[in-house]
C-alpha cells in the first residue's frame, strides 16, 4: 500500500480539525447574534441560513467522526472515507459553502474573514494533502465490492436493516423502474408484503399491535425500501405522522380503532395538510370544519396529498374555530374514506380530487382536493379537544424528517450504486470509465456525502430515541440529506452521459425522485431557518 493511501487511514489529526470547525462554529454564533442586535432574522435570512449550513456542517463532521472511531480500525475504508469529509468539509467552511447549487456563503459574508482564515490556518495540513490517490483507491475498492462499515454494532439492528435490503432487491429494485414509467401504484400485493414486513408499525406501540421499535428502525427501514424506491420508503411516512398523532393526542378509543388497523396495513393514511395558497405558512389555512347533527362537516381545498386516492384514512387539519387567528383555530380531524380504485378514486360523498402530474415521486400519486360539505363522525376530533391540531402536527415533525433523512441517504446509496455499476461497465478508449480520475472522483465524493448523511440521519434519530427535544437535529438531517440525495443523482447521471437522460435508465427516476427531497416535509429554506432560529434561541 502506497504511503499517501496509508495517511488517507489515519484519523488522529481529525479531533483537532473538528475542534477547529467547532470553533468556527462558535465564531459566526457570535457574528449573527450581534447582527441581530439591529435586524430580525427573518430580514438576514441568508445570514442565519448560513449560519445553519454551517452548524449542519460541522454537526456532520461529528457524526462522522463517531462513527469512525466506533469501528475502531476494522474497515480501513472507514477512515478514508472519515479524511475526505473533513477536507472537503473544512475546505467549504473556510471558502465557500454551498447552500444551494448557486448560492456560496463565504466567511466574509458573515464578517468572520478572520475565523475562516484561522479555521484554514488551523487544519492547514489536511487542506494542503494530495487525496487523490486516497480517493482512487477509495473506489477501486468499491469496485471490488467493497464499502465502508454500515454495521450499528448490535445484531438486531444489523439483521433488519439485511432483512428489508434482502426485501428491497428482490421485490423493489427489479421493478420500481417499470411502475415509475407506468404511473402506476405500488401494486397491492407489494404493500401487504411491506406490511407483513411490519413496516407500517415500526414505531407504533407493541399494545396497539405495532412492533414498538425505535426511531432508528425506521431509519434503516425507510432507508433500505427508499434505495429500492423512494415511494416505496416514503409509503411508511403517511403511517408513520398518523400513528404519531393518534399515539401521542389520541383518546383512548381513538388509539384502540386505528393504532391496530395502521400498523397492519389494513388502513393506509394520507396527511390532508397543504393548501394551494399556503405552502408551509399553516396558520393561513381556510378548509373548515363545523359540527351538524353530531357530526363535522368539512368544506375547502387542499394540495399536494400524496396517496390520496388508495387511503382509508384522512388525517385532515382544518380551522374548527372560525374567530380564532392564526394557528389558535386548527385542529385535527382522523376522517375516514372509502378506498378509491382507478375507475372511480374518489368515491366518498362530498370529495373529489384531481391528480397532479409529477415528475417523479410516484407510485402514490400526487392529489388537489376538494371538500364540499364531506361529513366525518362526531369522534373525528384527535383527543377530543378543538384548537390543538397545530401543536398536535408540530409534535410529529421531528419524527417525520428523520424519516425524510432517512428516504434521502436510500435516494443517494442507490444513485451512487448506479453511477459505480455504470462507470465500471461502460468502456471508453479501451477501458472502464471507472479508471478515469473525474469518473472516480466523482464516485469517491459520491460515497462521502451519502456517508455523512447517513450518519447524521442515526445521529437525529438516536436523538429522538433518547426523549429529547431535537427539531434542529431533525432538520439538519433532512438539510443535508436533500442536499446529497440530488448532488448524488446529479453525478451519477453525468457518469451516465447521454444515457442518464433517457427514460430507459433507472438513473433519470432517481434524479426526478431526488429533487423532491429538497421541498416537501419542509424545504431547505424552511429547514435552515428552523435551525437557525433554534440555535439562536428562538430569535425573531
Amino acid at each position: 500500500m502506497s504511503s499517501a493511501i496509508m495517511a488517507g487511514e489515519r484519523i488522529d489529526d481529525l479531533a483537532p480539525c473538528l475542534a477547529a470547525a467547532q470553533a468556527f462554529r462558535a465564531s459566526t454564533h457570535a457574528a449573527l447574534t450581534e447582527r441581530l442586535r439591529s435586524r430580525s432574522i427573518d430580514a438576514d435570512q441568508r445570514a442565519a441560513h448560513g449560519f445553519a449550513w454551517i452548524a449542519t456542517s460541522v454537526a456532520a463532521l461529528e457524526a462522522v467522526l463517531d462513527w469512525v472511531r466506533a469501528s475502531h480500525g476494522i474497515n480501513p475504508l472507514d477512515a478514508m472515507v472519515a479524511r475526505l469529509a473533513f477536507a472537503e468539509t473544512i475546505g467549504q467552511l473556510a471558502g465557500g459553502l454551498p447552500m444551494g447549487q448557486n448560492e456560496l456563503l463565504r466567511p466574509s459574508d458573515l464578517g468572520i474573514g478572520a475565523a475562516g482564515r484561522m479555521l484554514a490556518d488551523a487544519c492547514a495540513a489536511l487542506l494542503e494533502e494530495d487525496l487523490a490517490p486516497v480517493r482512487a483507491a477509495l473506489v477501486e475498492a468499491l469496485a471490488q465490492g467493497h464499502w465502508p462499515s454500515e454495521t450499528l454494532h448490535d445484531a438486531d439492528l444489523d439483521a433488519i436493516r439485511d432483512q428489508f435490503r434482502r426485501f428491497t432487491d428482490a421485490e423493489i429494485i427489479p421493478n420500481a423502474h417499470r411502475w415509475h414509467l407506468a404511473n402506476d401504484l405500488i401494486p397491492d400485493a407489494t404493500v401487504r408484503a411491506m406490511a407483513d414486513l411490519g413496516t407500517f408499525g415500526v414505531c407504533i406501540p407493541e399494545q396497539y399491535g405495532g412492533l414498538g421499535l425505535s426511531k432508528l428502525v425506521m431509519c434503516l427501514v425507510t432507508e433500505e425500501l427508499s434505495r429500492g424506491w423512494i415511494s416505496a420508503g416514503s409509503l411508511g411516512t403517511r403511517s408513520e405522522i398518523a400513528g404519531e398523532l393518534i399515539a401521542m393526542g389520541g383518546t383512548d378509543a381513538q388509539k384502540a380503532h386505528w393504532l391496530p388497523r395502521i400498523a397492519s396495513g389494513e388502513v393506509l393514511p394520507t396527511a390532508v395538510f397543504t393548501e394551494p395558497d399556503t405552502g408551509s405558512d399553516l396558520g393561513s389555512l381556510q378548509t373548515r370544519a363545523r359540527r351538524d347533527a353530531g357530526e363535522w362537516v368539512i368544506d375547502g381545498a387542499k394540495n399536494w396529498i400524496t396517496h390520496a386516492a388508495r387511503s382509508d384514512l384522512m388525517t385532515l387539519l382544518a380551522r374548527t374555530v372560525p374567530d380564532a387567528q392564526g394557528y389558535a383555530g386548527l385542529s385535527m380531524l382522523l376522517v375516514p374514506k372509502p378506498r378509491g380504485t382507478e375507475s372511480g378514486p374518489f368515491p366518498a360523498s362530498g370529495m373529489s380530487g384531481s391528480e397532479i402530474e409529477v415528475l417523479g415521486y410516484r407510485g402514490m400519486r400526487e392529489y388537489a382536493l376538494q371538500f364540499d360539505a364531506m361529513r366525518a363522525p362526531a369522534e373525528a376530533l384527535l383527543g377530543g379537544e378543538e384548537g390543538q391540531g397545530f401543536k398536535q402536527l408540530m409534535r410529529t415533525f421531528e419524527g417525520a424528517r428523520i424519516q425524510t433523512a432517512a428516504r434521502a441517504v436510500g435516494v443517494a446509496r442507490r444513485a451512487l450504486e448506479l453511477g459505480l455499476d455504470y462507470a465500471l461497465a461502460r468502456k471508453q478508449f479501451g477501458k472502464a470509465i471507472v479508471h478515469f480520475p473525474r469518473v472516480s472522483d466523482k464516485l469517491a465524493a459520491s460515497l462521502v456525502d451519502f456517508v455523512a448523511a447517513r450518519e447524521l440521519s442515526y445521529a437525529a434519530a438516536r436523538a429522538k430515541d433518547s426523549g429529547k427535544r431535537c427539531d434542529i437535529e431533525a432538520g439538519m438531517a433532512k438539510l443535508l440529506g436533500a442536499r446529497a440525495a440530488w448532488s448524488n443523482a446529479d453525478a451519477a447521471l453525468q457518469i451516465h452521459g447521454g444515457n442518464g437522460y433517457a427514460l430507459e435508465y433507472e438513473i433519470s427516476r432517481v434524479l426526478c425522485d431526488a429533487r423532491i427531497l429538497n421541498i416537501f416535509e419542509g424545504a431547505a429554506e424552511i429547514q435552515a431557518q428552523v435551525i437557525a432560529r433554534g440555535l439562536m434561541g428562538g430569535r425573531n
